[in-house]
Formats: structure tokens, C-alpha cells, sequence
């Protein structure tokens, strides 16, 4: 893979992250067809049921494409399901070479488009590299689903420099500023749904919605061990995990394969503690945000992980993947070393 696949291969990473957050249960994928280094056509998926992004990349070639490259993000599909398979489209195209970010990651579909395509006589190569890491991250959701029957869970806390989510009364509005309410509010359209526990509710009756112009309703779910959510809590985008979801208070792993078998692929948890430590300790975090404001709260306010003490030799590892500031809050996201995407 030369410097202009990589070039055209994030063009179409780029066209698929638009719609990250709104085509489960699949996974969000761009395509860009060029010949002699220009675009002819680009596309991305922007719904289930609705066409693949190989077929909108084609429909919107100017021109014919037979003889042209098409790049897309994931491997092509070459089975039928809701949409006719894409390889047969590419053959009937004429195209002379496909360019994978990254190959299916269900095993019974994985390299079977390549496999087709060269049959037919189509160059297939796959990406490797950072473009290839890139285009595996934008599937890491639906890749998990596939391989594991799991979403893929990110964990999210805001806390003070000293650890802590709420003061000694329980009050947390608001730890951190303006600029990490509005990327909240971004990370919130980009997953399929946010997830609380009952405590959270009771404390602060959050919407979990997006509140962004044109953003899709998310499903929210409301973890709730002790039957106490009320009732005037639930609306028409609100599954309670005790109701809806099959839990009984102790298998979060069930719960979320419950979850994973209603589509939904993506889940942001936004606390509290006692979630937070039981999701870790169960093994089931992929991502760790943790969002800190330039505030001390001292002994007596509520930490942000309710888990039991451990020696250092058993403390929980993490692997920094990215650092960033938002307004006066800093912002650190890890995976543990077992997480879905590292084990790939």
C-alpha cells in the first residue's frame, strides 16, 4: 500500500465517521472510488437496511468506473442480508481493484470478499499500518459484537484531582466545565446507548440524551439492582435493566448480552461508583475516560470507584491511548490490557 491508498483510505474513514453513532447494528463505513488519482464518486453507510457505502460510492461516480480503485473502510459484504451482497456490485462495475481498511471481523465472512474479488480477477489488498489501526477502531463496536456477543463498553467519569465524582452530600453539578459538557454531548451521538445506574438517577435525573441539533435519540438505560427506579423516570427510550433487560442484580456480563442481542453496539456508562467498580471488576471496560477539573474535594466526598482495596501488585492496568484539554478540565482515556481492540 502506497502513500495515495492511505491518502484516499482516510478520506473514506473521514466520510464514515459522520455517521458513527447512527447505522447500529452495523458499523459505520465510507468508500471512495478513484481512477488516475481522482475521485469519481464517495459514499458512506447512514443507516441499517439502508445502502452500503461501496453502492453509494458508485452511485455517485460522474462517470464509469469500470477500471477504477474503490477504497473502502471494511472488507465488502458477500452475502446477502437486508442489501444485496457488494461484491457482486464491484464485479458488475468493473472495477480493477479494492483497497480493504480492514477485513470482516466475523469469522465466517472474514477474507471472503477477497477471496471472490481475486477470483473475478479484482486486485484485493488490505491496509496495514496506521490506516489499517485507524479503520479497526472504527469498528471496534461492531467487531466486538461479532466475536464476543458484547458491546463495546466506554466508561466515563467525571472526577476531581483527588478522585472524587461528588462532594459528602452527593451533589455533582458541576465538577468539570463547559467545554467537557459540550464534548460529552458529542461522545453521547457517536455510541447507540448511555448507561447509568440508579443512584444517578435519583441523584440528578439525567436526559443521557444528546443535546445537539439533529442528533438521534439514544437508548438509555438505567441500571437498577434494587427495583428502585421510579417510574416517572421511564419513557419511551428507556430500558431498566431489572424490567427490560433481564438483570438481576448480579450478572452485568448477561445483561449486556441481553443489550448485544437487541443491536445495540456501543454503550458510554456515565457512572456512578458503584457501577463504575462493579463494570471493572467484572472485566467488562474497553475504554477509560476519565475527565479531571483542577478541584479538590478532600476525605468524605464520594470516589469514583466503588471497588474493594487491593494490594499494588494487583492493582488494575490501563495503557494511556490519548490526553487531550478541554477548557480548564484534562481529559485521559485508557484501555485495560485486555480490552477488545488490543487483543485484535
Amino acid at each position: 500500500m502506497n502513500e495515495q491508498d492511505a491518502r484516499f483510505l482516510l478520506r473514506a474513514v473521514a466520510l464514515a465517521e459522520a455517521y458513527v453513532g447512527q447505522t447500529a447494528p452495523n458499523p459505520a463505513v465510507g468508500a471512495v472510488c478513484v481512477r488516475d488519482g481522482r475521485i469519481l464518486g464517495e459514499g458512506a453507510h447512514h443507516r441499517a437496511g439502508e445502502p452500503h457505502a461501496e453502492v453509494n460510492a458508485l452511485a455517485a461516480c460522474r462517470e464509469d468506473p469500470a477500471g477504477a480503485t474503490l477504497y473502502v473502510t471494511l472488507e465488502p459484504c458477500s452475502t446477502t442480508g437486508r442489501t444485496p451482497p457488494c461484491c457482486d456490485l464491484i464485479r458488475a462495475r468493473r472495477l480493477k481493484r479494492v483497497v480493504m481498511g480492514c477485513l470482516d471481523p466475523n469469522p465466517r465472512h472474514a477474507g471472503r470478499a477477497v477471496e471472490l474479488l481475486r477470483r473475478a480477477g479484482i486486485q484485493a489488498d488490505v491496509a496495514e499500518g496506521e490506516v489499517h489501526r485507524r479503520c479497526l477502531e472504527l469498528i471496534a463496536p461492531f467487531a466486538k459484537a461479532m466475536t464476543l456477543g458484547l458491546p463495546y463498553l466506554r466508561l466515563k467519569l467525571a472526577l476531581t484531582l483527588d478522585g472524587f465524582i461528588a462532594d459528602a452530600a452527593g451533589s455533582s453539578r458541576w465538577i468539570t466545565g463547559p467545554e467537557t459538557y459540550a464534548w460529552v454531548q458529542q461522545q453521547r451521538a457517536r455510541v447507540d446507548a448511555v448507561m447509568v445506574g440508579a443512584g444517578t438517577v435519583r441523584a440528578d435525573h439525567p436526559s443521557l440524551q444528546p443535546h445537539l441539533p439533529g442528533a438521534p435519540r439514544k437508548i438509555r438505560v438505567l441500571v437498577d439492582r434494587a427495583h428502585a427506579i421510579d417510574p416517572a423516570e421511564v419513557d419511551d427510550h428507556t430500558w431498566v435493566a431489572s424490567r427490560d433487560l433481564g438483570y438481576d442484580g448480579q450478572d452485568l456480563r448477561a445483561m449486556l448480552r441481553t443489550l448485544c442481542a437487541r443491536g445495540v453496539r456501543d454503550v458510554l456508562c456515565e457512572g456512578g461508583g458503584k457501577l463504575a467498580g462493579a463494570l471493572l471488576e467484572a472485566g467488562l471496560v474497553d475504554e477509560l475516560v476519565l475527565i479531571y477539573a483542577p478541584k479538590v474535594l478532600g476525605v468524605g466526598a464520594r470516589p469514583g470507584f466503588g471497588l474493594a482495596p487491593r494490594a499494588l501488585a494487583q492493582a488494575m492496568t490501563f495503557t494511556p491511548v490519548e490526553r487531550q484539554t478541554l477548557g480548564v478540565d484534562t481529559l485521559l482515556r485508557l484501555r485495560p490490557l485486555t480490552s477488545a481492540l488490543r487483543s485484535r
